[in-house]
Formats: C-alpha cells, sequence, structure tokens
C-alpha cells in the first residue's frame, strides 16, 4: 500500500481486505458512514488519533498499517535522517543495563553529560535530526561503558540520569521519523535506567517518553499517564520537579483527549497551568519547555485531537505568545502544524491553513516533513481544490513531502 497518498485510500483497501461494508466499520469504529466514505475518497483526513486508534481496532490491523511507512522521496531535508536510523538501531539494539559494553574506551563521564545537556539538546530542540543521529548512538555505547564499571557511586548516578535524557532523545528522534516501534524501545530502556537509579521524579522524566498517546489502547494510556502524574506529585520539591510533573499531566491531557474525554482533557490541562504558574515561562531553560506558553500550545493540540473547529483552533492560536517560542524551534513548529491541521477541516480556513502549514515546514523542516498528520492534511487539502488559487504553493508543499501532485 505504499502508492497510496490518504490515510483513507489505505483505509479503503484494508477494508476490502476485511471483506467489510462501510456501514460494519462505521458500526465498529463508531464513526459515521459518511465521513468515511468523504475518507477513503480523500475528501477528509484521518489525522486525530482517536479516528486512527478506532480504526485501526475495528480492522484489527496495527496503526501503522493504516498510517503507513515513512515515504521517502528525493527531497534532502526529509530523506536525510533516515539514514541515521540504522545506526539508532544498532546502539538500541546491542546495549543494555546488564550487558558487558559494546566499546572499550570512553571519553570522560563529564565530556559526555556536557555534550548531551549541550550541543545534543540544542540540536533537538531544533529537531536536527541530522546532528542528534550522527552523536547520540556512540554517546549511549560510551555511557553504557561507565556504567559497566564506575568509578563511584556518583558517577553511576550520572551515567544513568544522562542515559535516560539520552534514550528520551532517541526515541523522539525515532517516532518522529515513523519508526514508533523502535522509539518504544528507547523508552523501554530510559525506564529500566530511571528504575535502577532509583529517582522518582526521573522515574517521571521516563514515564513521559514510555507513555505517549500514540498506543491502539488509548484508555490504558489513559490510565498510565494519570498514574504516571500521580506517583511523581508526592516527590516534588522544586521548580525542576514540577516541570516533571507538569509535561506528565500535559501527556495525560493529550491522552484523555485521545479517548475524547474532553472533561478528563480538561482537568490536565488545569492542572498544568497550575503547576506553570510555578515556575519561570521559559521555553528553553525548562526540561521538556515545560511552561505557561507551552501548556498554552498544548491547548491547541489538545482542541485540534477534540475535533475544534478551524475559528475555535484559530481563537486558541491567538492566544499564545508567539514571541516567546522562537528561540525554540521544535515546539514553534509543532504548535504551527497543529493551527494549519485544525484549520485545514475548516472550508473557511483551509487557505490560511496553508500558510500555517508552511511556517511548521520552515521551523523544523526535517521534523514536519516526516509527520504523518501533516503528511495527510496536505494530501486531503490537495485532493478538495487541486484549482485553488494557492494550489502552486500547496503543490511545492506536497512535492517536499512526497506527496503526489
Amino acid at each position: 500500500m505504499s502508492d497510496e497518498v490518504t490515510i483513507g485510500l489505505r483505509l479503503r483497501t484494508l477494508r476490502r481486505w476485511r471483506g467489510m461494508t462501510l456501514a460494519e466499520l462505521a458500526g465498529q469504529s463508531g464513526m459515521s458512514t459518511s465521513y468515511l466514505s468523504m475518507a477513503e475518497r480523500g475528501l477528509r483526513a484521518l489525522d486525530r488519533r482517536s479516528f486512527i486508534a478506532a480504526l485501526a481496532a475495528a480492522l484489527r490491523v496495527s496503526e501503522t498499517d493504516l498510517v503507513g511507512r515513512p515515504h521517502l522521496g528525493t527531497d534532502h531535508a526529509q530523506v536525510a535522517p533516515h539514514a541515521l536510523v540504522p545506526a539508532l538501531r544498532t546502539s538500541l539494539e546491542t546495549n543494555g543495563l546488564h550487558h558487558d559494553p559494546v566499546v572499550d574506551r570512553a571519553r570522560p563521564i563529564h565530556a559526555l553529560v556536557d555534550l548531551m545537556a549541550g550541543p545534543i539538546e540544542r540540536h533537538r530542540r531544533q529537531y536536527d535530526f541530522l546532528f542528534v543521529g550522527k552523536y547520540l548512538p556512540d554517546l549511549i555505547d560510551e555511557l553504557h561503558y561507565h556504567l559497566s564499571d564506575p568509578a563511584d557511586e556518583a558517577e553511576q548516578h550520572l551515567a544513568l540520569r544522562t542515559l535516560v535524557e539520552a534514550y528520551m532523545c532517541a526515541a523522539g528522534m525515532a517516532r518522529s521519523l515513523g519508526q514508533p516501534d523502535l522509539g518504544h524501545v528507547a523508552a523501554s530502556r530510559a525506564d529500566d535506567a530511571a528504575v535502577l537509579l532509583g529517582d522518582p521524579v526521573t522515574r517521571g522524566k521516563a514515564a513521559f517518553s514510555l507513555i505517549r498517546p500514540n498506543a491502539s489502547n488509548w484508555h490504558r494510556v489513559k490510565l498510565l499517564a494519570g498514574r504516571a502524574a500521580d506517583r511523581v506529585q508526592p516527590h516534588v520539591r522544586s521548580a525542576a520537579d514540577r516541570q516533571v510533573l507538569g509535561m506528565l499531566a500535559l501527556n495525560a491531557a493529550l491522552a484523555a483527549a485521545a479517548t475524547l474525554d474532553g472533561d478528563g482533557a480538561r482537568h490536565w490541562l488545569d492542572e498544568a497551568d497550575r503547576l506553570a504558574a510555578h515556575v519561570p515561562d521559559d521555553m528553553n531553560g525548562n526540561w521538556q519547555a515545560f511552561c505557561r506558553t507551552n501548556v498554552a500550545v498544548w491547548r491547541v493540540a489538545i482542541g485540534v485531537e477534540l475535533g475544534e473547529a478551524g475559528s475555535r483552533v484559530a481563537e486558541r492560536a491567538r492566544l499564545v505568545r508567539q514571541e516567546r517560542l522562537r528561540g525554540h524551534a521544535a515546539r514553534r513548529a509543532c504548535f504551527l502544524a497543529d493551527v494549519g491541521r485544525g484549520l485545514a477541516r475548516d472550508r473557511r480556513t483551509r487557505k490560511e491553513a496553508l500558510l500555517w502549514l508552511r511556517q511548521a515546514e520552515e521551523a523544523a523542516p526535517q521534523r514536519v516533513r516526516n509527520d504523518a498528520k501533516v503528511h495527510e492534511s496536505i494530501a486531503v487539502m490537495l485532493e478538495q481544490s487541486k484549482v485553488h488559487a494557492g494550489g502552486r504553493e500547496l503543490r511545492g508543499m506536497a512535492a517536499r513531502m512526497g506527496v503526489p501532485h
């Protein structure tokens, strides 16, 4: 099914393979027959987590089967990061907390800590997978070298804390490049390191990466996300701890939205707002950029997940102080892409949607050109309006994302 452009076209192939009618699929997924019919014709986007999960469950396939594998075209920014995935996979598969190290020597532990917290973290925030993928596998290998025979307990703890961040970084890169299974392996490695460290807040960091709202069993994800936040809460002592708890609250909000639990999503968003009031509004200095501005960004993302109309998405977007996002390309790109996807669903705001999506692409081309949800929005918009006045711009972005045009 690699030649099929939209998720709807893959849906039609899978539905027919299962021998199901549209009415049967609608009944089992909880979606309307008319919406599914338009989706199969490429006229409605299937870019909400709740839709993908419901359809995959009804068809008894994986979400990857429905969404499709990463498309590798000719655009360098879209394709080049994928060449770095094999080395990352090798590092994840050959290292373990109870294995012998795979390297015979390593740089001093503090040099590795500085590399992770400095250059790798800065490039992660820019979604520069080419830089991250170049240095991260060796970093993981060498951290395991120090962990296998630490000079003392302090070095062991330092290696474990840095491994948690390194594996979380690996998980984010893998998932962004359409490798969810590899991302889960990396997140599990982060959790293993956090458990060995024995620090509840660091375990919360790993949980943020491990319990992500992109699994097929959304209700289980929502339960686990809430439990992770509840487990960390008694151990919060500082602003840094609040940042971890705040990101867990945002994760729980998104998981609730993916189960169409709007009240639950709003509860966790309000909890995140409460925590953000007690930390600096600093996208670059805080862990995972947790702050009031980031909570506002997540409100947009969760509104889009809940299916809010384009006009409502635009209202939420106006509440975000965009000047605070300029130093953090990753969060800015996600915000712009979410707004664009939300606007693309509404005929009245569709032209404006392309402007937001283009800005997202400019902010983080490696990330956005590999984003399955953005790909779906572009493909559907192209099908809806092949002769639109903005068709040339739309076809240009479609070409860069590997959408036939």
